[in-house]
């Protein structure tokens, strides 16, 4: 994100030596000379803030806050002022400004100000676009988070299993979310109006088969753990899908389904009838670049649910996720952010997890957290982070490919 700086003054040189400032400091200044040419910059989707002097003619500082809060009352307005007295500074921030600072002003101390203001700002605009995807009316778009290929990849094939009218069969890895999926292509099938009914087949008898269809008549009927259906009943599925149910099947799996076909536990008919449409969801390790993405999400979902303002995800605390392997995958992130929203603990690996490892993989996640970490506080540009770290640029990107991190991912 391009992080801009809406600098409102109406002295010439003034507006120039701050604009010269933010450039130095990576920033990205929009000049204006009055409120009225500020006005125009001034929306609720302003990826930026917004730096004001106070003593302006026409409409002065206050007006320019007014404005701001009326167009977005979470933009953040800095106020600066050659005449600042207490009264003033109350005024300010009881009306609602970011910050309210002196001229002359140290420029250290006016970036930092800045700086805070840019990361509010790009969390609130996080949040509400967060908010969107949950509420947008793609099913796969809104249950399915991420924003890696890997991601983009699943809700592809999630959408072509929706319009299917095949059996569909889904698999993973324990904890990867598996009926959360076989859920969404059912939202995304002509039959989303009916019932969406799961059940688990181990231990399924014939009786309890029909039971299920007859519960999911005019939707879908989703069996987890088809691997484990009883042979009686796996001839018996095979005999309803010959049917013209109005059912549609779809079965689930965190196990290989061809190992059960071999050792003769899965019937090879009802397993190549289910694998005419498969949707495989990738680990948690195979996109690591989403980890970040959906505890977000799943943050903000937790902090709705409970009525919370969602608390600030700092660059810190996703370094210490991305060190992680989430071998538990979406469940366990889930979790962890549901602790996180609810403050009942931190994003942090437990020291049980970390002992399971060798040395140098717990030296790994360290170098590996790190050099995330200094990418986040730099927005991405790894110039900068390697020389943060004091690395060589080629030992820099060296380690960078070899934990796969990208660094356009973090700005």
């Amino acid at each position: 994100m391009i992080r801009r700086v809406l600098v409102v003054d109406d002295d010439l040189a003034v507006r120039e030596a701050l604009a010269q400032t933010l450039e130095l400091a990576d920033l990205h200044p929009l000049p204006a000379g009055s409120f009225v040419e500020a006005k125009d910059h001034i929306t609720a989707d302003f990826a930026g803030v917004i730096l004001s002097d106070m003593r302006m003619p026409g409409r002065d500082g206050f007006h320019l806050l007014d404005f701001a809060r009326t167009a977005d009352p979470e933009l953040p307005v800095i106020l600066l002022t050659g005449e600042g007295d207490i009264p003033m500074a109350v005024r300010a921030m009881s009306q609602g400004a970011f910050g309210f600072l002196e001229k002359p002003c140290a420029p250290s101390d006016l970036l930092a100000v800045i700086e805070r203001a840019l990361k509010t700002r790009a969390m609130v605009l996080e949040n509400r676009r967060l908010k969107a995807q949950l509420e947008t009316g793609d099913p796969a778009a809104r249950l399915i988070f991420g924003s890696s290929e890997q991601a983009e990849g699943l809700r592809a094939r999630v959408r072509i299993a929706g319009h299917a009218r095949t059996e569909a069969l889904v698999t993973g890895a324990p904890g990867s979310g598996v009926s959360k999926v076989a859920e969404v292509i059912h939202l995304m099938s002509p039959l989303a109006k009916g019932p969406f009914v799961k059940r688990t087949a181990t231990g399924m008898t014939r009786d309890a088969l029909d039971a299920a269809y007859d519960a999911a008549q005019g939707g879908s009927l989703f069996l987890d753990d088809i691997g484990t259906l009883p042979a009686d009943t796996q001839f018996a599925l095979l005999e309803r899908l010959e049917r013209e149910d109005p059912v549609r099947l779809i079965a689930g799996t965190t196990a290989e389904l061809s190992q059960a076909v071999g050792a003769g536990r899965l019937n090879p008919d009802l397993f190549y009838r289910l694998d005419v449409m498969r949707v495989r969801i990738p680990s948690l390790a195979e996109r690591p670049d989403d980890i970040p993405v959906m505890f977000r999400q799943y943050v903000a979902q937790a902090s709705e649910q409970a009525g919370l303002t969602p608390p600030p995800i700092t660059p810190e605390i996703i370094a210490s996720l991305m060190a992680r392997d989430w071998s538990g995958n979406a469940r366990a992130l889930m979790s962890a952010a549901m602790r996180f929203a609810l403050g009942l603990g931190d994003a942090e690996a437990d020291d049980q997890q970390v002992e399971e490892l060798s040395l140098s993989e717990q030296m790994a996640r360290v170098e590996r957290s790190l050099l995330i970490a200094a990418l986040r506080r730099v927005q991405g540009r790894a110039t900068e982070a390697a020389q943060n770290l004091k690395l060589p640029r080629k030992t820099f990107y060296d380690k960078l490919a070899r934990y796969g991190i990208k660094p356009e991912n973090y700005r």
